[in-house]
């Protein structure tokens, strides 16, 4: 993609819309290609030799980004064609096309000075190697957080089969004879929506909220504030307030006032609803005695007993819906067939 690049910069043809911004949409198909495939594996399945292939290649991949956002022969070229763009006779599609390639070379540093950009640079480096820091260790928390169970009554309301899983991922982690809970990515777990073991319950919610935050190899704490302080200052040299200005300026809020306003709106009448939903819950507690004031780790499990009792609404008789092929095969599948006419078939021949 560089060689393709530099192409493009050096060409000694006056900038038309096709031998510079078609050109540059044609260049570094492999490389993109490559590259996504390999952060899924690193966003998913991954292994050792695949973090550290992780961390080499993440400044890398910035260098190689700034290299082509700061080259000042390419970025005249584009900055020809946007000053003149309503002359170009393009239709919508590519006059919005050239408009995002300006826009984003600017927002990349483009009209900054050498020093400047030799600044930024610097600065991309370092929150590529921190926030490829920041995912490996919150894939590795996941791991090392699950929670562990002794004894079998502990995850009463549990399937049955959810038990036993819990059984054979104890025991590949050598701890025959406990139950394990693997912990997903987001702070209620599935489980607390059946466990009906109050201590359970709070125990799993805990080891959900402390990930990352506990101390150890896999802490994030110091590399949020290191991501945020850089960012803070990336935003600065680029003429901007805040990171989130930055950020919000590329998106369909805009600006911090429309977000903040948004909140801001949106808040009374959240806990407005919280607090219902909690008067609800609580009743059902009442009612079966139970002797103690809802709290986060009750939220789920009661909830459903909630719609339970209100709209006769039991939500295990729509998980077979909600089965991986069942979506994938009746929803995804379907869908794409039924509006664009794609249809799918299995390979067997490729490794997965």
């Amino acid at each position: 993609e560089a060689a393709e690049v530099v192409k493009i910069a050096d060409n000694k043809a006056a900038p038309t819309f096709d031998n510079t911004i078609v050109a540059m949409e044609r260049s570094g198909a492999l490389l993109t290609r490559v590259r996504t495939a390999f952060y899924t594996l690193t966003g998913s399945y991954t292994n050792d030799t695949l973090q550290a292939l992780q961390k080499d290649l993440a400044p890398k991949f910035a260098a190689h980004g700034d290299a082509i956002r700061l080259n000042p022969k390419l970025f005249a070229r584009i900055k020809t064609l946007h000053d003149k763009r309503d002359s170009l006779g393009l239709d919508a599609e590519s006059k919005f096309l050239l408009e995002r390639y300006y826009k984003d070379f600017v927002r990349s540093g483009a009209n900054l000075s050498d020093a400047d950009k030799a600044k930024l640079k610097g600065y991309n480096a370092q929150l590529a190697a921190l926030q490829t820091q920041f995912s490996q260790n919150v894939l590795r928390e996941v791991n090392a957080s699950a929670f562990v169970v002794d004894t079998r009554e502990e995850l009463a309301g549990l399937p049955e089969k959810a038990i036993e899983a819990a059984a054979v991922e104890a025991k590949k982690r050598g701890l025959d004879g406990k139950f394990v809970i693997p912990v997903v990515n987001t702070t209620q777990q599935p489980a607390m929506a059946q466990l009906s073991t109050r201590g359970t319950r709070e125990k799993l919610l805990n080891t959900s909220m402390i990930r990352g935050a506990r101390g150890g190899e896999f802490d994030n704490r110091n590399v949020v504030l290191q991501l945020a302080k850089l960012r803070a200052e990336r935003a600065e040299l680029l003429g901007y307030d805040s990171y989130a200005a930055y950020s919000l300026e590329d998106q369909t809020a805009k600006d911090t006032a429309s977000v903040n306003k948004l909140l801001g709106d949106l808040t009374a009448p959240a806990v407005r609803n919280a607090k219902k939903e909690a008067a609800e819950i609580q009743q059902v507690i009442d009612a079966e005695k139970g002797g103690f004031q809802v709290g986060a780790q009750d939220w789920s499990y009661y909830s459903d007993k909630v719609r339970t009792a209100k709209y006769a609404f039991d939500a295990n008789q729509l998980k077979p819906y909600f089965e991986f092929n069942n979506v994938l095969e009746k929803g995804a599948f379907f869908a794409a067939n039924q509006l664009w006419g794609i249809t799918f078939k299995q390979r067997t021949d490729l490794p997965t």
